[in-house]
């Protein structure tokens, strides 16, 4: 059984109300959500009302989900919304994005820093980690989710699309000038390293 036909199944017996199906759906994703909210939200503790917020929401919401999308797509929505809301209501700004440092493969397109253990290296790192976060912090809100949510979160363009609400091409292009920006950023920082 696939995780969308299982992720129905759950769903159909909520919309009979089964409440231990939507706890189910809670345990699962919850850990994702919290994780999705926190690239929006500073605190940790509001990071859980937010969570806890969109669960409620989905769970008043999921009488009309008719399975056109999948259910985490759908969820993915309205978490994003609701942080959204969440910082509109609160005038903050969303906060700095960890960004992927490490091994391995990183992702298509991801910006990858290689680690390095030498004190030089890490400063420049350490410099270099500063300068993009800054930068995707003030990125628009639109190419900066739809990064976040391609890079971070490993969604396709497709579901970025059914999240964000809009056609695919547009995803694709928000993505393009995001990595573009940053790109920017990188070639600055490393200009500036070298003198």
């Amino acid at each position: 059984m696939s995780q969308n036909e299982s992720d129905q199944r759950l769903v159909s017996r909520v919309q009979r109300g089964d409440r231990r199906a939507f706890d189910a759906l809670v345990i699962k994703y919850q850990s994702r959500i919290a994780t999705l909210i926190g690239r929006f939200v500073r605190d940790s503790d509001e990071v859980m009302d937010v969570t806890q917020e969109t669960f409620i929401k989905a769970y008043r919401a999921i009488g009309s989900f008719r399975g056109d999308a999948q259910f985490y797509t759908w969820l993915y929505r309205i978490a994003s919304n609701t942080a959204k809301n969440y910082l509109v209501a609160k005038s903050r700004r969303p906060p700095d994005t960890d960004l992927w440092v490490g091994e391995g493969d990183p992702g298509e397109g991801a910006i990858e820093i290689e680690s390095v253990d030498e004190p030089q290296g890490l400063h420049e790192r350490d410099q270099m980690l500063e300068a993009l976060s800054e930068g995707l912090e003030n990125l628009p809100e639109e190419l900066k989710v739809a990064l976040v949510f391609r890079e971070f979160d490993g969604l396709t363009y497709e579901e970025i699309a059914e999240v964000m609400e809009c056609p695919v091409g547009t995803v694709r292009s928000r993505i393009f000038r995001a990595r573009e920006a940053l790109e920017k950023i990188i070639d600055r920082e490393g200009k500036s390293e070298s003198h």
